[in-house]
Order: C-alpha cells, then sequence, then structure tokens
C-alpha cells in the first residue's frame, strides 16, 4: 500500500528536520507554501528567525490549476530528482542541488535559492544578467552531451531511456505544444482581439505539416536526457550565477527541445518587451535580448562540438565532421521548437508574465499578435534558416 499523504506546512517542517541535511535542525521552525506552478506543494521551511533555510518539493497526484479531474502519474517526482540529481552530477554549479527525495513520498528536498530570483520575473523588470545566457549554454552543453550516445554507451543508454520514459508528463507537451494551440480546445485560453489569427493559424496546412514534423521527432528522438521544460521561469539567477530547477519532463528526447525552449522564452520577453516599457524603451532590451540568444547557441555549440571532439566515445560518431553534421540537424530542431514555445505560450494552456503582465489591452494584443507571426515564420521556415545570424535577421526583419 502506497504511504503517499498530501503534506501540511507542519509535515514538511518535520520533514526538512529529518532530511534537511542541516546542522541544527530543530533550528526549523515554519513553512510557507509558495508553489506557483501547475504541478506540486512547494514549501519554503524556515527557521525562528524567518529565514528560508531548505525547500520541500512534493507532488500531487492531479494538475494543480485544473483540479483532480486531471490526474497525475507520482511517479514524475522520481523522474525530476533522478533527472536533476544527474544533471547535478554533470554540472553541479548550474544545477540545484538534491538533498533527498523519496519515491512514495513524491517529495524531495533540495536547496535553498532565496539568494537568487526566477530569470523571467528579473527578465520582465528589465534586469539583465550578463553571465547568464552562457551558464545556461553551459549547462545544456554538459548535461546533453554527457547524457548522448556521444558519450554513454550504448547498453546504458537504451536502460536509461527505459528508467526515464515519462508517459504522462511527454503527453503534456505533446498535447500543449503541438495538439492544442492548433485546433479548438477547452485548454486554449486568448484574447478575443488574436481569434481571426487564431484560426488562420488553425487552417494554414504549411504551419500544421511543419508542426507534425516536430511533434514526431519528439516521439521518436532519443537523443539526450532532456529538462524538458527549461524557460526562464525555471531557472534562477544571481550575480555570477545561474541554477536549473523543475525537471519533472524530464525524457530522453531530441535535444534541439531543450534548446529552441530556451531560445523561445527568451523571445517570448523580446516580444513583449515594448509593451512592458514602451516601444523607444525597450529597443536596446530587445537587442540584448538577441545577444543574449546569439550567445546561447554559439557557447552551446561551442562547448558541444569541444565536448563531443575530446571525449565521445563511440568509435563511429566520433568520426571527423559526424558531429558538426548532427549539431546542424539540432540547430533546425531547435528554431522549429522555439517556434512552437512562442505559439504554445500566447494562445495556450499555460502563458507567460513576459505577455499576460503588460497592462495595456491594445498593447499586450500587440506583442501577441507578434509573437504568433514571428512562431509561425520560425517553424515554416526553420529547415531554411541555416544559422544563428540567419535567425536572428529573420527575426530583425519581423519586427
Amino acid at each position: 500500500m502506497s504511504q503517499y499523504r498530501t503534506f501540511t506546512a507542519a509535515d514538511a517542517v518535520e520533514y526538512a528536520r529529518q532530511y534537511g541535511q542541516l546542522a541544527e535542525p530543530q533550528a526549523l521552525v515554519s513553512a510557507d507554501e509558495i508553489g506557483d506552478g501547475n504541478l506540486n506543494l512547494v514549501f519554503k521551511i524556515r527557521d525562528g528567525d524567518g529565514v528560508s533555510r531548505v525547500i520541500v518539493k512534493q507532488a500531487l497526484p492531479y494538475v494543480r490549476c485544473v483540479g483532480e479531474s486531471w490526474p497525475l502519474t507520482l511517479d514524475r517526482a522520481r523522474i525530476e530528482a533522478e533527472t536533476l540529481l544527474i544533471h547535478g552530477a554533470l554540472c553541479p554549479r548550474h544545477t540545484v542541488k538534491i538533498l533527498h527525495h523519496d519515491p512514495e513520498l513524491a517529495v524531495m528536498v533540495q536547496e535553498d535559492l532565496s539568494d537568487h530570483h526566477i530569470w523571467r520575473s528579473e527578465l520582465v523588470k528589465g534586469r539583465y544578467y550578463p553571465l547568464a545566457a552562457g551558464q545556461l549554454a553551459e549547462y545544456l552543453a554538459q548535461t546533453l552531451f554527457h547524457t548522448s550516445d556521444f558519450y554513454q554507451t550504448a547498453q546504458l543508454k537504451k536502460a536509461e531511456v527505459s528508467r526515464f520514459t515519462n508517459p504522462e508528463l511527454c503527453q503534456i507537451t505533446e498535447d500543449l505544444f503541438f495538439s492544442d494551440p492548433y485546433q479548438d480546445h477547452e485548454r486554449n485560453h486568448f484574447d478575443e482581439a488574436l481569434l481571426p489569427q487564431v484560426l488562420e493559424l488553425r487552417n494554414d496546412a504549411a504551419l500544421k505539416l511543419a508542426v507534425a514534423g516536430l511533434k514526431h521527432r519528439f516521439l521518436s528522438k532519443a537523443e539526450a536526457l532532456l529538462h524538458g521544460d527549461i524557460h526562464s521561469g525555471s531557472i534562477f539567477v544571481a550575480e555570477g550565477k545561474l541554477k536549473a530547477i523543475d525537471a519533472e519532463f524530464g525524457f530522453y528526447g531530441p535535444i534541439g527541445f531543450d534548446i529552441g525552449t530556451a531560445i523561445g522564452n527568451l523571445l517570448l520577453n523580446y516580444c513583449g518587451l515594448p509593451g512592458l516599457f514602451g516601444p523607444r524603451d525597450a529597443a536596446a532590451g530587445r537587442e540584448q535580448r538577441l545577444q543574449d540568444i546569439r550567445e546561447l547557441w554559439l557557447i552551446f555549440a561551442d562547448r558541444f562540438l569541444a565536448l563531443c571532439h575530446q571525449h565521445s566515445r563511440d568509435a563511429t560518431l566520433a568520426l571527423p565532421g559526424y558531429a558538426e553534421q548532427f549539431l546542424q540537424q539540432v540547430w533546425a530542431d531547435a528554431v522549429g521548437y522555439c517556434g512552437t514555445e512562442l505559439i504554445r505560450r500566447t494562445i495556450g494552456l499555460a502563458h507567460v508574465a513576459d505577455l499576460d503582465s503588460i497592462t495595456d489591452a491594445e498593447m499586450r494584443v500587440e506583442c501577441q499578435r507578434s509573437a504568433l507571426n514571428l512562431g509561425r515564420v520560425l517553424i515554416v521556415n526553420a529547415p531554411h534558416i541555416a544559422h544563428i545570424d540567419a535567425l536572428l535577421a529573420r527575426i530583425r526583419q519581423h519586427g
């Protein structure tokens, strides 16, 4: 019989005392439930001075933002913890530290990041972290290379693909990215002013054909252990620091999906900045987002290729020129997945503050239209956008 029970604040405090790895565990006295996502309870565990010391996170057996009518497996908590443990071993500097996890209770204890800030919130406020794009690139290069066929043996890789099979959460991605936005679905929500453009997307045969290809690759390309949801809300930043969190969507999938999701969220900010700050004041920030995207890709590609050249264990894949050829496929996938992120975050279930927090309704709709237009351009033209500078040129041309 399962030992699972939904934690109260008192339960979270007691659990943190047992597993928080603190020198004086009895100093922990209170908990605040701060979960603002769609899936989990998240408790900040505080000492007698009110200082947050550790985090206790527990998966709920349903989608929190919908309710018990949308049940979910608790095994996602195991997958999240084990993904972060692997990623943390490969890139400890940029992965949240997991102190303990219990798959029966679907709970984990992790380091407190109160000295960090959610990257999306900082971007929405116009705050710039000059090292963040490069640090994210390093995280992606290390985690994706070391869990790929270039580094893992075929036998270990096949076993890991099985261990990280994550059908229920992958189904959420498959629906929200590749299906819902292109049909009339109850999970979609958007401003009524966008309806003409939404109907155009639903009837765009070329777009839907390209999305079908992206979905098929998501379903079938088990290239590396992805974070699976590496958007700017799943990244904490501080001066000179960056940490990835929230990996419950982890699974073996196409490398370009993680890259495209990361780029897509920087582009969502790019699209929203004119509404957040006004067109004139947004110009410098928009140019900085483009440079962030350029840096993210170039550092990732350079680091990934260096790892391939130095540490590939498969003699066939180590053949000179193959890693470069593979990376070109990753790039095309990334551009396409970037486009799906722009569209689904604008008219699907899960929106972003980069667009939704724009207070002027007319400007908000204009920025949302921009995101939809750019998303379509990237999806349809992904095979023809050969490199990062061509992508930036397309974005600038789009306006």
